[in-house]
């Protein structure tokens, strides 16, 4: 899947290493008193690379008979980073890990297993990373035995490879996003062979079924594709995720199908570039609007999807969502900048104008839509003119929230050898009017909803009152009311009585409740 000589020399010094073996296209080093075994490297001219060949489909256990009860007796603990991609990797890990008899800890000190799922998008994210390894380094000196391991996408980044050799010597595994069906193998090779192991594919592989999953709560993540084919020039999601890879409609629809049975009351369909879904397929002429049409057809409350390219979204795709039922009203559409020349630097391949016309597509076949969006303020070249194009688009939309970043230049994507010409301080100014623009558009959002009805999703208890309850509405709106414990995952009509900012609080409407309960 990539090779393993010195591909990612440039970011580590191979000249103190001293080759110990090589066979089965695997080479062990020692460097710096460690032996360290690298099964594959990440390669960024070979995951830019978007081969033509089939993907593979494959429907048996990740998990052979004779690693089942590997981790009798254990325990393993797990902290994710990043993006809902990354939540559910880390659902199929634990799934992994208690199939082969681990069972799970919150407490690190008692721990055997530590993995940190990373995530590549954002630079602070690298940072925090490197800070909890630092952290990690006594407990790894205090309990020899324990394997710390890094996943996830900053495990495709050469650079980052690099540097855990380099500096993070007692570090046991690392590995990517493509090999997670691997683990069972993976912890077998750090526990016996006590040197580190690292195996990050840069060529995609293949789609694994049948993976397990731990799921908890109400609401559950499905994974319909993978990668990104659209390369913007900012983003590092299309070299650690690989190209599109869609899966067979018949299997996502059978997980679907199976969380209603288990009495999920929510579902997210998730993809890096999810609206893209089918266009890889050559069998068969099936789209996301044809997905989204038999999701419809299945007994299960919500259905969401996250996250869609502006490019992707069709009039099928509209179409089928205008008719409601279960999926909701609530279309997350990342813009990420109101300017089109910016947008051109930044490779979406849209511009202002037609990104508004299909807001106004949008908004014409569902008027009650609730839009959220992704900026990113201070791309390079960014006049403070394209800037008010942004405020002006954010305004014109009228988005109801948006996530909002200071541009990170990511090793090895065309913006990182961009100019940046545009001082700190100026880009901490415009996220800061940015944000208080966001603010002001949440507010008059939550404004609309005084005094109307809503079903909200009861998902948990307030962390400061036991007696306040918190929720979402369809449209992903935060809602807070008083009510017993007994509430949460189920579904509670309540009319907002008051709006903050960034939440609505609510009451029940007891008379509906009572009347249900009698019959």
């Amino acid at each position: 899947m990539a090779s393993t000589g010195k591909d990612f020399s440039k970011y580590f010094d191979f000249s103190n290493a001293k080759v110990l073996n090589e066979s089965d296209g695997k080479t062990t080093y020692r460097i710096n008193g460690r032996d360290i075994t690298i099964n594959a490297a990440p390669n960024y001219k070979d995951e830019k690379r978007r081969g033509k060949e089939e993907i593979q489909v494959h429907y048996e256990s990740a998990i052979p008979p004779e690693l089942m009860e590997l981790g009798k007796g254990k325990t393993y603990n797990i902290t994710t980073y990043g993006c809902q991609m990354n939540e559910h990797d880390t659902e199929v890990m634990k799934g992994i890990f208690e199939q082969m008899g681990y069972l799970p800890t919150d407490d690190r000190n008692q721990a055997d297993v530590i993995l940190l799922n990373t995530c590549a998008v954002r630079e602070n994210a690298e940072d925090k990373v490197f800070g909890e390894l630092g952290h990690l380094k006594h407990l790894k000196i205090e309990k020899p035995g324990l394997i710390l391991g890094v996943c996830g996408c900053m495990s495709q980044e050469e650079s980052v490879v690099g540097r855990i050799m380099q500096k993070h010597g007692f570090v046991d595994l690392i590995f990517g996003t493509h090999n997670i069906h691997r683990l069972p193998y993976l912890l077998q090779d750090a526990l016996f062979g006590k040197e580190m192991v690292v195996e990050v594919w840069s060529k995609e592989g293949d789609i694994i079924e049948n993976l397990p999953k731990k799921r908890e709560g109400m609401r559950g993540w499905v994974n319909i594709m993978y990668g990104c084919d659209k390369f913007c020039t900012y983003c590092i999601v299309p070299y650690t995720r690989g190209k599109e890879r869609s899966r067979r409609p018949e299997d996502v629809i059978a997980e679907v199908r199976e969380l209603a049975r288990q009495g999920f009351k929510e579902i997210t369909l998730l993809g890096q570039n999810v609206n893209a879904y089918g266009k890889d397929f050559e069998d068969r002429d099936y789209r996301f609007g044809d997905l989204m049409a038999d999701m419809a057809k299945i007994d299960l409350p919500r259905i969401r999807f996250t996250t869609s390219h502006p490019r992707d979204f069709d009039d099928r795709l509209i179409d089928v969502l205008a008719e409601r039922g279960n999926l909701v009203e609530h279309i997350h559409l990342p813009v990420q900048s109101g300017s089109t020349e910016v947008l051109k630097r930044m490779s979406r391949k849209y511009s202002r104008e037609l990104y508004l016309d299909l807001v106004g597509k949008i908004k014409r076949a569902i008027p009650d839509a609730v839009l959220t969006t992704d900026i990113i303020v201070g791309f390079p070249g960014e006049t403070e003119e394209q800037f008010e194009e942004t405020l002006s688009l954010m305004k014109e939309v009228g988005f109801a929230s948006a996530y909002t970043f200071i541009y990170s230049p990511r090793a090895g994507t065309p913006a990182a050898d961009m100019e940046d010409n545009i001082p700190e301080a100026v880009k901490k100014a415009r996220l800061a009017r940015l944000n208080a623009l966001v603010g002001e558009l949440s507010l008059q959002s939550n404004k609309l909803m005084l005094g109307q009805t809503f079903e909200v999703l009861i998902e948990g208890q307030s962390k400061n009152n036991p007696d306040v309850l918190a929720g979402r509405t369809r449209t992903n709106k935060l809602v807070h009311m008083k009510g017993p414990a007994s509430w949460i995952g189920q579904f509670i009509e309540a009319r907002v009585t008051d709006v903050q900012t960034w939440y609505v609080k609510a009451e029940p409407i007891i008379e509906e409740l009572k009347q249900e309960a009698v019959s």
